[in-house]
């Protein structure tokens, strides 16, 4: 049974809460966070008017990420296959419909375990249902992405039925036109959205703002260089979502959330407004494939232009959602992590003191790990020790058996955390 805690839920008055992820976008491609070459005004307004994270961490790849952030769990309890979700799990779909919550879930799926080898219900199109969304629109639900992409002339399914097939449709513009619709339709009560946004993953083809879009024939011609196209169409669709906020009057009562499930594209390399360029390292366990952007907005509530530089991962969106409800987690849902809404309102908070990571992504050519890090220091279980902040990229790894001093405390530290985690 649930129950509504006193805290920041006041009157009986439930924000409604809207999360959106990006799929593969990391910090590199906002504005905020001194990207030089991609247009985010949206994002970048978001940032200036709430909290900006500097140090959220999520897994390297999108299925573990998915996993983590859905379950509040860390990867060892509930990360069985790439591409699934065990059906056995709760998430905060669940808890927040179980709240009485409306709930739909608009974007990317892909945990029916259709991949890699079916697995048992990956035809069950009742999945979403059965996770705790009440409505959904949804790319790779039961259907792999040979049968049908997700930009030009998409393969969608929308609560059990498959969308007709429209050449001249862009899957992130219906998809968005569909969580429009829904917050038009639950204005009135209180609602959750999940967008596991297609943008900005590969295939980096052309989007209906991109001149080669006028092209039927070039609609599906990939080069990076239509990434940039791509994060500021995900921009665009963000700017939409707030406006459709103020139209419809519920702004101030509405928590919205942007992050990314991970690093970006290794194809890809940003330039930083500080001369640096960042390569994209998707799939593995440096910055370049785990630190992705987090900004937090409620208007009239959060904290405004901040930056906040306490440690978030993925374990941690589960609780936050959770004491934004005013739901008390139940004994039976075991949760990893901790919130971080104190700290975009500006209450007294309890900040992580370190990151445990567990990775074992069950797909390509990518190495399994362990990690525990702060925001400077990273020990990995091999025994690799990094200053991050001198050695960003993890060129010159330290050991232990190397350490002294002060560094050597850190890190035996660490690897206590380590030991007693799993």
């Amino acid at each position: 049974m649930f129950v509504v805690a006193l805290g920041f839920c006041q009157n009986n008055a439930r924000p409604n809460i809207i999360l959106i992820m990006a799929d593969d976008m990391g910090f590199e491609c906002l504005g905020s966070y001194g990207s030089a070459v991609y247009q985010t005004p949206n994002l970048d307004r978001m940032a200036e008017n709430g909290v900006r994270f500097e140090h959220c961490y999520s897994q390297p790849l999108c299925t573990p990420s998915r996993v983590k952030i859905m379950t509040g769990k860390h990867n060892f309890r509930n990360y069985e296959a790439f591409g699934y979700l065990n059906p056995a799990e709760r998430t905060f779909g669940n808890l927040l419909q179980d709240a009485g919550y409306a709930t739909c879930i608009g974007g990317k799926w892909q945990l029916n375990g259709i991949s890699g080898g079916k697995l048992p219900g990956w035809e069950d199109t009742s999945r979403p249902h059965h996770f705790g969304f009440d409505e959904y629109c949804l790319w790779q639900l039961h259907n792999t992405r040979a049968e049908g992409e997700r930009y030009a002339n998409p393969l969608l399914v929308q609560n059990g039925k498959a969308l007709p097939r429209d050449a001249n449709g862009y899957g992130s513009q219906i998809i968005s036109e569909f969580i429009l619709d829904f917050i038009d339709r639950k204005k009135d009560r209180p609602f959750f959205v999940y967008y596991p946004m297609n943008l900005v993953h590969d295939p980096f083809v052309p989007t209906p703002d991109s001149e080669d879009w006028k092209d039927p024939d070039k609609r599906d011609l990939q080069d990076t260089s239509y990434f940039r196209d791509m994060v500021a169409y995900t921009d665009k669709i963000i700017g939409k979502i707030m406006d459709k906020l103020e139209e419809t009057g519920v702004a101030d009562n509405t928590l919205v959330i942007f992050t990314g499930d991970n690093g970006t594209h290794v194809n890809i390399y940003s330039k930083m407004q500080d001369g640096r360029v960042i390569k994209g390292d998707k799939g593995n366990m440096t910055d370049g494939g785990t630190r992705v952007p987090l900004i937090a907005y409620w208007k009239g509530r959060s904290l405004i232009g901040v930056v906040n530089r306490d440690l978030v991962d993925f374990s941690d969106f589960l609780p936050t959602l959770a004491e934004a409800a005013g739901i008390a987690l139940p004994d039976s849902q075991q949760v990893d992590g901790r919130s971080f809404l104190p700290q975009v309102l500006g209450k007294p908070a309890n900040p992580k003191s370190h990151i445990y990571m567990y990775y074992n992504p069950k797909w390509g050519r990518f190495s399994n790990g362990v990690f525990v890090r702060n925001q400077r220091y990273k020990l990995y279980d091999d025994g690799r020790f990094f200053d991050i902040e001198a050695d960003v990229l993890e060129q010159h790894p330290l050991y232990l058996a190397d350490l002294t001093g002060e560094l050597l405390e850190v890190a035996a530290g660490f690897q206590c955390i380590m030991e007693e985690i799993r």
